[in-house]
């Protein structure tokens, strides 16, 4: 039997054992290296591997992870409006919906956009069809995923064609309709994942900032079915984490009147901004939102099942006349492709 596991008081999500309350990865891993199976740092059949954990493996290893939804509310909250696109304080996402009646001072969050009823009833419906009749693949933290698009490592970053030969063309018309969102002009999809989340696996995704080295500014999720949440919380980790230190290689392609609107919530406070996710929606995350805020989903915010797809488009560096465009010339003409 292996030794009950916790997680870090600080950041709620790096395991430790009974030898310290604050995370360090290192002497986890080592930890870990010297028991039967070597748990944390293989992918079990659940299809966790490392630090990542579902109810499913949790139950198996003992894993105790503790509610990150408690301790996110010890923070001051704050809820998005997607009518007003102005931030009113509170935690219960639902309070949104009472607009334009909202209490209290409404607060700018920049690098945000939502477009509610993005699908009409009838195409998430055909959609949802299309993509279960998709194989899934186990993914980490109880979710599963359907991923179309180049091999990225990211710590060498390495890109590779691999067997990336384009999109379902069931899926083409959601690409379609990005031409009707101004701020997604120019935005060429070079990767489509669907990832779906079961509350039965105890399905979430750990805070994180998408990869800087290789995606671009805009960070498309077009919710299918259910509803749910993005939470926010600021960045304070190294630049070089991420690869947040390549973002300032490049020029942005949004317009630096949108890009530079960064008078938003100080970056220093301890807060917690709450995205509303309604199925059929369409979020882009930008700027700030992009660059210095951490997102998540919580387990607790998955009520039912939840599908959505993930879109991401390639930095100035490896787009048509980028300094490495060479190197991902057979990608953009694999991804205007549709099967």
């Amino acid at each position: 039997m292996l030794s009950r596991i916790d997680f870090c008081q600080v950041c709620s999500s790096h395991a430790f054992t009974s030898v310290s309350s604050y995370c360090d990865f290192a002497s986890v891993s080592a930890y870990f290296s010297k028991r039967k199976g070597n748990v944390m740092e293989t992918v079990r059949p659940c299809g966790c591997k490392g630090i990542r954990s579902c109810l499913i493996c949790e139950t198996e290893y003992e894993i105790s992870k503790p509610n990150l939804k408690n301790e996110l509310q010890k923070s001051k909250s704050y809820i998005y409006c997607p009518y007003c696109n102005k931030l009113l304080s509170g935690w219960d996402i639902d309070e949104y919906k009472k607009h334009p009646n909202h209490g209290g001072n409404l607060i700018n969050y920049p690098g945000v956009y939502i477009k509610l009823d993005f699908l009409k009833e009838d195409e998430a419906e055909e959609l949802m069809k299309a993509l279960d009749d998709l194989p899934w693949q186990p993914s980490q933290s109880g979710r599963r995923k359907q991923n179309f698009g180049p091999k990225c490592n990211f710590k060498k970053r390495k890109l590779q064609l691999g067997s990336f030969n384009g999109f379902p063309k069931t899926t083409q018309f959601v690409q379609k309709k990005f031409e009707e969102i101004s701020l997604l002009h120019g935005f060429e999809t070079v990767e489509q994942c669907t990832l779906e989340y079961n509350p039965e696996r105890g399905a979430s995704i750990d805070s994180h900032v998408d990869d800087c080295w290789i995606w671009g500014e805009r960070i498309i999720t077009v919710n299918v079915l259910g509803d749910s949440v993005l939470t926010m919380t600021p960045y304070r980790g190294p630049i070089t984490r991420y690869n947040l230190d390549y973002v300032s290689n490049y020029d942005f392609i949004l317009k630096k009147d949108i890009y530079d609107d960064t008078h938003s919530l100080g970056i220093d406070d301890n807060i917690v901004v709450r995205l509303p996710m309604p199925a059929r929606s369409l979020m882009v995350l930008y700027g700030p939102a992009r660059y210095k805020w951490e997102h998540a989903v919580l387990r607790q915010d998955v009520t039912s099942r939840r599908v959505c797809l993930a879109y991401r488009e390639l930095t100035p560096p490896y787009l048509k006349n980028g300094q490495h465009q060479k190197e991902t010339s057979e990608i953009l003409r694999q991804a205007s492709l549709f099967w």
